[in-house]
């Protein structure tokens, strides 16, 4: 049934419930005085009465749709209501008058009491009229409003899938800049090494370019491209880079953003790892807790001063802060991401986002790099 059958089955069914509801009255009204009628003929009155009204709500809702009321032109669409509601509501009022008369026998069918009777009954019928054009009037505002919201809802979604593209665009240069830059201090110190690395950051953009556009993908994909990710920088730090990777079983199916554990460990790589001339570990783990997918990136490098404040301030916090604000976009209040750091010990970044097994409908983008 399409939306228009079905407003107008609601009107005749509608009406039919008022005149069973008005013929059950009457014949119980009429049941003690001298003029009895039986209930099949009270049934067709009422019935009668009421499609009379079914019939004339087509011209009503037709001047609602001609004649809306609108802030610029309220006056004079008014007046072309009360002219309409005041015909309307006669011919209504005539039409009631003369079933009275036919169905009632206790009447004078007289032209003179017909049109005396009309217009005792003209504002009862006006009440009929308004009825509906208030209750047109509130649906279709209805019916905006929810256009509207739905718009705005659309709007909210597109401004958030530019911002979460615009992070993702930063984060592509930097980390390309950066690897890059690796790959040429190689090549004079150990040609086969940067070699080496062009083939495995060639297989990692592969990797790369076949999520693009994704918005979620899942925790075993994520870390075979953080592998890729690790062998560049093992190419280039060699025993000075170790790494261990924690993962519990049941959490390798869970969605994650795509591209979030990189830009972290990146970060681990560049301030925890290079400035030390020993080297140092990082740490990945992965597990469930209550509901939630909690993540750790650790390193055991010099860690962070006591005012991190400064690492968000003059452009120098692109990969931390981009991950904050990729999460906030994608899981708003319900995710978590806390910096732990001991001056000279370490730091340890740790996220938490909602487990779940199934990625989101919508399409997204990457975080970016650096802290």
């Amino acid at each position: 049934m399409t939306p228009r059958h079905y407003r107008w089955a609601l009107v005749w069914g509608s009406c039919t419930l008022v005149g069973l509801f008005f013929a059950a009255q009457l014949y119980f009204v009429l049941l003690s005085t001298k003029y009895p009628v039986s209930f099949p003929r009270a049934l067709v009155w009422q019935l009668c009465a009421a499609y009379l009204i079914a019939l004339v709500t087509p011209a009503v809702l037709w001047l609602c749709r001609s004649y809306p009321f609108e802030r610029s032109h309220w006056l004079r669409r008014l007046l072309i209501h009360i002219v309409a509601g005041s015909v309307i509501g006669f011919a209504l009022a005539l039409g009631h008058v003369a079933l009275d008369m036919y169905f009632g026998k206790y009447l004078s069918t007289s032209l003179h009491n017909l049109f005396r009777l009309s217009f005792g009954l003209l504002d009862r019928e006006l009440l009929f009229y308004w009825f509906i054009v208030l209750s047109n009037h509130a649906f279709n505002y209805y019916q905006r409003f929810e256009r509207e919201e739905l718009r705005a809802e659309r709007l909210r979604s597109q401004l958030a899938q530019s911002q979460l593209q615009a992070l993702k665009m930063q984060l592509h240069p930097h980390f390309l800049f950066n690897t890059l830059n690796s790959i040429s201090e190689l090549i004079y110190k150990n040609p086969d090494a940067a070699e080496q690395m062009v083939t495995q950051l060639s297989d990692m953009l592969r990797l790369s370019l076949d999520k693009v556009g994704v918005q979620e993908i899942s925790l075993k994909q994520e870390l075979e491209f953080l592998k890729k990710y690790l062998d560049i920088e093992q190419s280039r730090f060699a025993e000075r880079l170790r790494v261990s990777i924690e993962i519990q079983p049941d959490v390798l199916d869970a969605y994650v953003p795509n591209m979030i554990l990189q830009p972290l460990v990146e970060n681990a790589v560049r301030h925890g790892i290079a400035p030390r001339s020993g080297g140092g570990c990082i740490a990945i783990s992965a597990r469930r807790d209550n509901g939630m997918l909690r993540l750790e990136v650790t390193d055991d490098g010099r860690g962070l001063p006591e005012n991190m404040d400064h690492i968000y301030s003059r452009g120098n916090g692109v990969g931390l802060a981009n991950t904050q604000a990729r999460l906030e976009h994608l899981y708003g209040v319900t995710h978590r991401f806390k910096l732990s750091s001991t001056p000279g010990h370490g730091l340890t970044v740790s996220l938490s986002i909602p487990f779940r097994e199934n990625a989101r409908d919508t399409d997204d983008e990457d975080s970016g790099t650096d802290r």
